[in-house]
């Protein structure tokens, strides 16, 4: 892009407003995105940053406000038409087929007479070689790393000739390295003359990889400032409206008591290839063990196992010395071993998602009452104590969860989960979704059930948080442990380094 474009503003948004029934999600914001500059868009759960970038991709139409592209002003009605004006957006889950190789992905659904093998592939190679991006356009997407597909979603828009990028959590399941991969291609782009907006809720990727932030709070724009003139605790307080505590507690271990012990466990997917390979690991009392490793390494079939969800192929999962396996979840759960799994279909394990929070409140509890009536009374104190506890925004504990943000649908199943009294509490992802505030709500949380005397496995993505919380780190990479470590021994670096299994270490006591 000539240096000369780069002065007119990508994108500008004057006093967008959208509102779905009763709620205004978007209340007048302001924005303005410029070539060659990387703007973080920042704000709570339910502060419209999605609902803005819908309106800016074309999912959604604004009901009041102007859209400028270029200086111009646009009616953006569609998918297509975004990409007609040169904006793609990088959604956080993956829109690729697996069986296809990238060439075939990256052309998928252009329009017009399409180059075919070499040509195509020479093309793609071209806009790979200008920003930095290590592709083999023939490579199926299903032999490919996290961090490869996500450089196949960046082709694709790139391919289509966008100009504007928009990204949604794209280091969620991200690597450190891989991190620092991604945010060089994206500073190229961007000294390339691309305008770059990014969704994140890390705030030391914001604080690394932006030029300015935006921040929203309840639909409205409350303000963009520089970068460099900010730290962490300043844009918390501008999202949140009031300082906020960015510590987390690490109270030392009181119990060395094993109360959990898997032993050669070994457990396959549905497809019959291995997700856990001969693992053995231990949980003890009043500790958080830290769970990290790249998306699909084993880590949701360890919960399903333990919880009695999977069967495994072969070891044992020991509770106070007795075998879980065989053993029904409901079975499981009375011997007090809760997991909350929030899987990506959060509605499709745990919830149901046409009941209020009263009934799915119950789910978990139902079974324990006698005679043929099911008392709903005390279900409902709870969910009103989880309301205000979590500060879960909802009607009421009678309201459908499945018209709630993902953020509060996560509230729901850690509060109930943690409100059965576990000996044994598994977490994974807890804080997926989650804005600053409610997730050092969520760490607080594990650290008070850390005091009562119960085991915590936390499955995380975030490493900054996993040094932080956790006791002890296990690290797992395709299904097998590379190492066990002291959380206050070890770096961010290292923990990297052993999720690729470019490194091994040894299992600390």
């Amino acid at each position: 892009m000539a240096e000369q474009d780069k002065k007119v503003c990508a994108i500008e948004c004057r006093k967008i407003t959208k509102v779905f029934g009763q709620v205004v999600a978007n209340d007048g914001i302001d924005l303005k995105v410029q070539y060659g500059e990387i703007l973080a868009l920042l704000g709570e759960n339910g502060s419209g940053k999605t609902t803005l970038m819908n309106m800016l991709s074309g999912i959604y139409h604004p009901d009041s406000g102007q859209i400028f592209i270029g200086g111009k002003e646009v009616k953006i009605n569609s998918p297509v038409d975004a990409m007609g004006l040169g904006i793609g957006m990088i959604h956080q889950h993956f829109k690729l087929v697996e069986a296809f190789q990238a060439m075939d992905n990256i052309i998928l659904g252009v329009k017009g007479k399409k180059e075919k093998g070499k040509v195509t592939g020479e093309k793609i190679r071209a806009i790979s070689h200008a920003y930095g991006l290590e592709i083999e356009p023939e490579k199926y997407v299903c032999d490919m790393s996290v961090s490869e597909k996500q450089t196949v979603e960046i082709l694709k828009v790139l391919y289509r000739g966008a100009q504007i990028l928009i990204l949604d959590e794209p280091t969620a399941v991200l690597t450190p390295q891989e991190t620092e991969k991604l945010f060089e291609i994206l500073r190229k782009m961007k000294d390339k003359g691309c305008a770059i907006i990014i969704i994140t809720h890390k705030l030391q990727e914001v604080l690394s990889i932006s030029d300015r932030v935006t921040i929203l709070r309840k639909g409205k724009s409350v303000g963009t400032v520089r970068t460099a003139d900010c730290d962490a605790r300043k844009l918390t307080e501008l999202m949140v409206g009031r300082p906020v505590s960015l510590e987390i507690q690490r109270p030392p271990v009181k119990n060395c008591e094993t109360i959990l012990k898997v032993v050669d466990l070994t457990v396959d997917k549905a497809d019959g290839s291995r997700a856990i390979d001969d693992i053995s690991f231990d949980i003890r009392r009043g500790e958080i063990l830290g769970v990290a490793g790249v998306a699909g390494s084993g880590q949701k079939e360890l919960c399903e196992a333990i919880a009695g969800l999977l069967h495994a192929c072969k070891g044992a999962i020991l509770f106070n010395k007795e075998n879980l396996l065989g053993k029904t979840p409901s079975e499981i759960i009375e011997k007090g071993v809760s997991m909350s799994f929030v899987p990506e279909d959060r509605l499709g394990m745990g919830l149901v998602a046409s009941m209020g929070m009263t009934d799915n409140m119950l789910l978990k509890s139902y079974h324990k009452g006698k005679g043929p009536f099911i008392r709903r009374k005390p279900a409902g104190e709870l969910a009103k104590r989880l309301i205000e506890k979590l500060a879960i925004a909802t009607p009421g504990p009678e309201t459908p969860v499945r018209l709630l943000s993902g953020g509060n649908v996560q509230k729901v199943l850690l509060g109930r989960e943690i409100e059965s009294s576990p000996s044994v509490l598994i977490t994974a992802y807890p804080v997926r979704g989650l804005d600053i505030n409610s997730s050092y709500t969520v760490y607080d949380l594990l650290n008070e059930q850390k005091s009562k005397n119960v085991a915590v496995m936390y499955i995380g993505e975030d490493l900054d948080v996993l040094l932080e919380l956790s006791d002890r780190i296990m690290v797992l990479c395709h299904g097998k442990i590379t190492g066990i470590v002291d959380a206050a021994k070890t770096t961010k670096e290292e923990i990297g380094m052993m999720m690729t299994g470019g490194h091994k270490a040894a299992v600390s006591e």
